[in-house]
């Protein structure tokens, strides 16, 4: 089994030099190598492999010396990227989904190279990087396993090194505890058991220092350094909200984990539901969809069960006696004339949605 360590890294002004400059290789090869598939199809007809550009590397560096100083395995890690990208647009297509075709990558949408299986060791508080030296990497926590990539990224002024490390799968002892959880707005999660989460709205409490920042880049002149400087403080405040959103979720996912065998979600559509504009922000900063996933890749290594059941009804079946109460939004409280039955409408969502999962 796989897992990934994030360590930030703290570059010197040489070093920082390199990066970005190995980041701007990569990202020209990038282009280049998918502008010669779109050629080769359109002109010839041939769809390009990844060996066939892979195998062209070292003609390459004969016309630009600029690649000779970027590690040989990251140019070929570009190349790969570029065809697991179109691996997956095939896949789309042949599952009818909407095919987003690899697009050409501006400055603002690559930030990171990959060394995919050599070129850097770790030795005390510094990672060794095979043609940009020894950076400081702040270690704040123990590597476990044997690693097989590393990749640099370069986020909002700020360096990281993601660890990719094969480690044996250690299970959590046996559990027989189910539990089914309804994902909303006030509450983020409400357990069939009756307890609930909040959810932190981190977004709506940094709303004025966002917009503060968003009108600070609209009055800046375009292409000056000072806009530059403004964009990066936005995306800096935008950074934040999102890692205080994922902190929470990889909190509560864990919590989850560790306490249940068996965890049902709903199967929310949330990119149908986020079309709502009334409800589309509060949706995204809730991160429902984060914590799913969180929660279904700890499971996975710890023998956990996640399991999501279809929505429909969950709110207006009466968890007791499977009768249909309808019910607006509004009414927070579920009262069935059928059976009596008198729950909270998150609470008895949440024990259809476990009665659906263990069905």
């Amino acid at each position: 089994m796989r897992i990934t360590y994030k360590y930030r890294l703290y570059p010197s002004r040489e070093q920082r030099k390199v990066i970005h400059f190995t980041v701007e290789r990569c990202r020209l090869l990038y282009n280049r190598l998918l502008d010669e598939r779109i050629h080769a199809y359109k002109n010839e007809g041939k769809s390009l492999t990844y060996y066939d550009q892979a195998n062209t590397f070292t003609e390459r560096k004969r016309y630009i010396p600029a690649l000779k100083q970027v590690h040989s395995q990251v140019l070929q890690d570009v190349a790969k990227r570029l065809d697991k990208a179109f691996q997956a647009f095939f896949r789309r297509v042949k599952l009818g989904e909407k095919p987003g075709f690899p697009r050409f990558k501006p400055a603002s949408q690559y930030d990171s190279f990959t060394y995919p299986q050599g070129g850097y060791s770790i030795t005390g508080n510094r990672l060794k990087l095979s043609k940009i030296g020894d950076v400081k990497i702040n270690l704040h926590r123990l590597i476990e396993g044997k690693m097989k990539t590393c990749t640099v990224i370069q986020k909002n002024g700020k360096y990281y090194a993601c660890l990719s490390v094969e480690v044996e799968r250690q299970q959590l002892p046996h559990c027989s505890e189910q539990i089914g959880v309804d994902l909303g707005l006030k509450h983020l999660a409400i357990t069939s058991e009756g307890e609930t989460f909040d959810a932190p709205k981190y977004l709506r409490k940094s709303e004025k220092r966002l917009k503060r920042a968003q009108r600070s880049v609209s009055r800046k002149k375009r292409g000056s350094n000072r806009r530059k400087k403004a964009v990066r403080e936005l995306a800096r405040l935008h950074e934040h909200v999102a890692n205080q959103r994922k902190d929470y979720a990889h909190k509560l996912s864990r919590n989850l984990v560790s306490r249940f065998g068996l965890i049902a979600f709903e199967d929310l559509n949330t990119v149908g539901m986020v079309k709502n504009h009334n409800l589309a922000k509060s949706i995204v900063d809730a991160g429902w969809h984060q914590l799913v996933q969180f929660t279904k890749y700890k499971a996975e290594s710890a023998g956990r069960v996640v399991k999501q059941v279809d929505p429909r009804n969950t709110s207006q079946i009466c968890s007791n006696c499977g009768e249909v109460v309808k019910k607006e939004l509004k009414e927070r409280t579920h009262h069935c004339p059928h059976c009596g039955f008198v729950a909270d409408r998150d609470v008895n969502a949440a024990i259809n949605i476990l009665q659906r999962a263990t069905a």
